[in-house]
């Protein structure tokens, strides 16, 4: 048994902490907020709630097999999981709209079809194909493996050819072309542009990108698997808001005792004999520990970091009078003509645990925006006019229904998470010479280890899961090679 002291309650940290206390190890966490879970939080006023963070889940299978491993317990019995029965609708620019069902290629092909014209369903599925053949390379190195600087690892995620060039002749000649041009290699939004050859698609595809923080106008090719992966294993729900996920993780961890300790503020890291020792608080006491996992803050390293990279999010939430029309779709994705190839994100799921009955309905707006933005009142306030104008505009009809809102900005991202400027951290990306990875979980100081967004495999709530068990690995036997 060792001491183990975790930076941060985010979903990474808690993560590892869960592994690491069932595994017998002594575990303590430290806070500098007063609650849980990093991003993943609730805000909730006069009967109705609101995610401020994730709104979905992707990849279930990671807390799946968290919870099994930390409790003989499936994550079911502790959360209600949904799968929603359409990813996304659609609302272009040009009036034109499509609804992707959930999970089932044939259908999104014939949907494609019907409401962009034909052939748009073939290509879309031929991106997928290419983008499967790139997950199915780089999963394991990417996702389930520690990162090394290794043959095996770093060069199979920093080569650029990590998005397979399509096989007629002339998107052929048109990869390499791509590829002979300035930068890294080729574009998440030059591949959309040239492939799918429709606009509305190209926008459909960098929307993937943009949900997760990721320009893709600089997001390599190989983000083309964003997209495969919510084709192939669907989108989620947690009944009770997202936030219902970070509850069930504290849980668990109080479960295997491991220790919270909030508004303790982290200021360094501890060093004894060439190691970490512990960690130094902000009201001057130490911690002694054997092994340090960092879920971000002062205990990072130098080294290579995509922590540059990743876009901020600017979100309103509207508590609105009138059920909830049947047949609204969970996400809505609104492409405005004002900003082409960033779309303005609608959820409204269908859950009585987030309003105050049936006669009233939530829906939250999310934008990506640049790190830092929207910082004053009167900017914020008329973002957020302009966003509700574009719902109108597309026909959502949300703002004669509207009782209040309420503005976060990503000062206010910023606040609850640490991140500079409000940043999400972007998922971990192959390709690009490595320019999208993150710093691995193990670190150049001995005892010290990663977890969370801002390590990799990178941001999302698939991905600190991920981290977690990666750094448990690793605490337990350095040479772990996986898999997760």
């Amino acid at each position: 048994m060792v001491r183990v002291v975790v930076v941060g309650a985010g979903m990474g940290g808690m993560a590892a902490a869960a592994r690491l206390a069932v595994a017998g190890h002594e575990v303590s966490v430290h806070e500098r907020t007063g609650t849980y879970g990093g991003s993943v939080r609730q805000y909730a006023r006069n009967g109705f709630a609101f995610d401020t963070g994730p709104g979905l889940l992707r990849l279930p299978a990671v807390y799946r097999d968290l919870f099994v491993k930390t409790g003989r317990e499936r994550l079911e019995d502790r959360v209600e999981l949904v799968q929603v029965p359409v990813t996304a609708r659609h609302l272009f620019a040009d009036g034109s709209a499509v609804s992707l069902p959930n999970a089932s290629r044939g259908k999104v092909i014939a949907a494609l079809d019907e409401a962009l014209g034909g052939g748009a369903g073939e290509r879309w599925a031929g991106m997928l194909t290419r983008a499967r053949e790139a997950w199915e390379a780089t999963r394991r190195p990417l996702l389930e493996e520690p990162l090394r600087d290794e043959p095996s690892s770093l060069g199979v995620l920093s080569r650029d050819g990590a998005y397979p060039a399509p096989r007629k002749k002339g998107l052929q000649r048109l990869a390499r072309a791509l590829r002979a041009g300035s930068g890294p290699g080729p574009t998440l939004a030059g591949i959309a542009r040239e492939e799918l050859r429709d606009p509305r698609l190209a926008e459909m595809l960098g929307s993937y990108a943009w949900a997760c923080g990721v320009d893709p106008r600089s997001a390599p090719a190989s983000a083309a698997v964003l997209a495969y992966v919510e084709d192939a294993f669907g989108t989620w729900y947690v009944r009770g808001g997202m936030r219902a996920l970070a509850d069930a993780l504290y849980e668990r961890c109080r479960e295997r005792r491991v220790a919270f300790h909030f508004d303790s503020a982290v200021t360094g890291v501890r060093e004894k004999d060439g190691r970490a020792a512990g960690l130094e608080l902000a009201d001057g006491s130490v911690v002694d520990a054997d092994v340090v996992v960092a879920g971000g803050g002062p205990a990072a390293p130098g080294g290579r970091s995509a922590t540059d990279r990743g876009t901020a999010r600017f979100t309103v939430l509207l508590a609105l009078r009138g059920a909830r029309p049947e047949g609204t779709a969970h996400r809505t994705l609104v492409h405005r003509a004002e900003a082409p190839g960033q779309p303005l994100t609608v959820l409204r799921p269908d859950d009585p645990a987030l309003r105050p009955d049936d006669a009233h309905e939530t829906a939250v707006l999310s934008l990506p925006v640049p790190p830092g933005s929207a910082a004053d009142a009167a900017a914020a306030e008329q973002l957020a006019e302009q966003l509700l104008a574009a719902t109108d505009a597309a026909g959502l009809g949300l703002s004669e229904r509207l009782l209040w809102r309420e503005v976060r900005t990503p000062a206010d991202n910023e606040a609850e998470t640490g991140a500079a400027g409000g940043r999400v951290p972007p998922p971990a990306l192959p390709g690009a010479d490595g320019a999208f990875l993150h710093p691995a979980n193990p670190t150049g100081l001995p005892g010290l280890y990663l977890a969370g967004g801002w390590s990799h495999p990178g941001g999302g709530l698939p991905g600190a899961g991920m981290s977690g068990a990666m750094v448990a690995g690793l605490v337990q036997d350095p040479e772990w090679r996986g898999s997760v």
